[in-house]
C-alpha cells in the first residue's frame, strides 16, 4: 500500500538503529478538559444549589480519577531495521518495529513518516500487548543513486485518549544506493595492446587465434605452428617447412574519469544549490554514475583492466585492474563520487594515466575545463571518448533563466562542435539517445578497428 509517497508493505530487515530522545507521559487535553469541566461544574452546582448540575460533571471526574489510576509507566520502543549493506537504485525497504516494555503501556501509537523528496505519511496504528513486536514495513521509490537519506519516523504513544508519550524520533542511517549497468556490446579500445595474453588480438607475433602470414621455419617457431598443407604445395621436397605465425593475445587499459565536481537536474531552478530535486528524475551524476558502471561492466567482463579517477577527489584513485572483485570496487567508487567545493575542484594539473590507455570521461560538458583536459590527453596520445550525461533539460518558463540557460546550451554546443572538429567522440546518455548509446560505441569500435594499421577489417 502506498500512502502519501511512501510504501507500507511487506518485508523483514535485520539492521538495528535505536530510538533517540526522552521517553515521558502527560495529559492530553481531553483529560485536563475533563477535571476543569468536571471540576467548574461541581463549584456551580454548590453555588446554585442545584444537584442536577453535579451529576453532569461527575462521570468526567470518575473518568478522569479511572484514567490517572491506569496511567501508563513504560516507554514505546522503536527500532528501525534496514537491509545491511549497499543496494540497489528502485524501492529503498525499511521494518519499523513497535514493542512496550512490561507494565502498562501505549494502546495506539501515532506515526509521521517522512523521507527527502517524498510527501510525509501520517498513520495511526494500534499497540500490541505487552512483550509482542509490531512491524511496520516501509518502502520508497527513487531512481537517484550514491548515499540517500532516508527515512524519518516521528512517533508518539497514547493511552485511552487521557495520555500521551513525548514525541520521539527514529531516523535512518545513510544508505548507500549502488548504480546499475546497461548492457553494451563492443567499445572502443586503445591504438597499443599491453600484456603477454588477454581477450584482444595485438599487433605484435605471438600465440593467438589471428593469422598474421605465413612465414619459413625458424629456430624458436613450435612445431605446432607447422602448415603441412603449405609445406607441401611450396615445398613439395620438404625442403623447407612453413609456419603459420599469429598475432598475440593482449589486453586493453582503460580508465574511467568522472566529472562529478558539479550535480545538476533536469530543472535549471534547482541548480546551484536552490530547489530540491525530485527523485523521480535521475542527476548529471546519477548518469555519470550508470553509464561509468555499463562501461566498466562491459570491459571487466570482456577481461581487461579498468581504472577509476574522480576530479573531484584528488586522493587514492583505482589503479587499472581486472575481476569480478575489482569491478565491485569500481561500482562503490563510483557511488561514492560526489560534489565537493567548485572553489577546491580545480585541477592545474589533470589525473596522472597509464601509457597506451583510453580514456572515458563523463561530464555535462558545462564549463571548458573538460575540453582542456581532453585535449592534454589527447596531446600525450591517449585516445578519448566523451559521455555527454547532462539530462534533458526541461522548458524554462522565467525569462532570466531561459536566457541564461539559452546562453549556457549555445556554449555548450560550441564545446560539442569543438569536439567533433578534432575527431573526438561524444556519445549522448540521456533520454531516448540512452539506448542509442550501445549503437554508437559499436560504430566506434568497429571505426577503430577498420584503421588500425596492420589489422584486417
Amino acid at each position: 500500500m502506498t500512502v502519501g509517497g511512501i510504501i507500507v508493505a511487506g518485508g523483514r530487515t535485520s539492521y538495528s538503529r535505536p530510538v533517540d530522545g526522552p521517553h515521558g507521559w502527560r495529559p492530553t487535553s481531553a483529560y485536563t478538559a475533563a477535571v476543569t469541566v468536571g471540576i467548574l461544574l461541581l463549584a456551580t452546582s454548590v453555588l446554585a444549589g442545584r444537584a442536577d448540575i453535579a451529576l453532569i460533571g461527575i462521570p468526567g471526574l470518575l473518568a478522569a480519577t479511572w484514567a490517572h489510576a491506569g496511567r501508563p509507566t513504560t516507554p514505546l520502543r522503536a527500532d528501525l531495521h534496514e537491509p545491511p549493506g549497499p543496494t540497489t537504485p528502485g524501492e529503498l525497504t525499511a521494518t519499523l518495529q513497535l514493542a512496550a516494555g512490561p507494565g502498562e503501556g501505549a494502546d495506539v501509537v501515532h506515526l509521521r513518516i517522512t523521507a527527502p523528496g517524498h510527501r510525509t505519511t501520517h498513520l495511526t496504528l494500534a499497540a500490541r500487548p505487552q512483550g509482542q513486536a509490531r512491524d511496520v514495513p516501509l518502502g520508497l521509490s527513487s531512481v537517484r543513486t550514491g548515499p540517500q537519506q532516508t527515512f524519518t519516523v516521528d512517533l508518539r504513544g497514547s493511552r485511552h485518549g487521557t495520555w500521551e508519550e513525548e514525541p520521539t524520533q527514529v531516523r535512518a542511517a545513510t544508505r548507500l544506493v549502488l548504480p546499475g549497468a546497461a548492457p553494451l556490446g563492443r567499445l572502443p579500445l586503445p591504438r597499443r595492446l599491453r600484456g603477454l595474453t588477454g581477450p584482444h588480438s595485438s599487433r605484435r607475433l605471438g600465440d593467438g587465434t589471428e593469422l598474421r602470414d605465413i612465414h619459413p621455419f625458424t629456430p624458436g617457431d613450435r612445431l605446432r605452428r607447422i602448415d603441412w598443407r603449405t609445406t607441401a604445395r611450396r615445398s613439395p621436397e620438404l625442403d623447407t617447412l612453413y609456419v603459420r605465425r599469429t598475432y598475440s593475445t593482449a589486453e586493453a587499459t582503460a580508465v574511467l574519469v568522472v566529472d562529478s565536481r558539479d550535480e545538476v537536474g533536469p530543472d535549471v531552478r534547482t541548480w546551484r544549490g536552490y530547489g530540491i530535486i525530485r527523485v523521480d528524475e535521475p542527476t548529471s551524476l546519477d548518469l555519470a554514475r550508470h553509464a561509468a558502471a555499463s562501461v566498466a561492466t562491459a570491459l571487466v567482463e570482456a577481461g581487461d583492466r579498468v581504472g577509476l579517477e574522480d576530479l573531484a577527489r584528488r586522493r587514492r584513485p583505482l589503479p587499472p585492474s581486472a575481476g569480478r572483485r575489482h569491478l565491485r570496487r569500481l561500482v562503490h567508487g563510483l557511488a561514492l563520487a560526489h560534489p565537493k567545493d567548485l572553489a577546491s575542484a580545480h585541477r592545474v594539473r589533470p589525473p596522472q594515466l597509464p601509457a597506451d590507455a583510453i580514456v572515458y570521461l563523463f561530464t555535462t560538458l558545462l564549463d571548458d575545463d573538460p575540453l582542456r583536459l581532453v585535449r592534454t590527453w589527447r596531446t600525450a596520445g591517449h585516445p578519448v571518448v566523451v559521455i555527454d550525461t547532462l539530462p534533458d533539460v526541461h522548458t524554462v518558463i522565467e525569462s532570466h533563466l531561459a536566457i541564461a540557460w539559452h546562453i549556457g546550451r549555445l556554449e555548450r554546443e560550441d564545446r560539442i562542435a569543438a569536439l567533433d572538429v578534432e575527431g573526438i567522440p561524444v556519445v549522448r546518455w540521456a533520454g531516448s539517445q540512452r539506448d542509442q548509446a550501445a549503437v554508437r560505441f559499436e560504430a566506434l569500435a568497429h571505426a577503430a578497428r577498420r584503421h588500425t594499421p596492420g589489422r584486417t577489417p
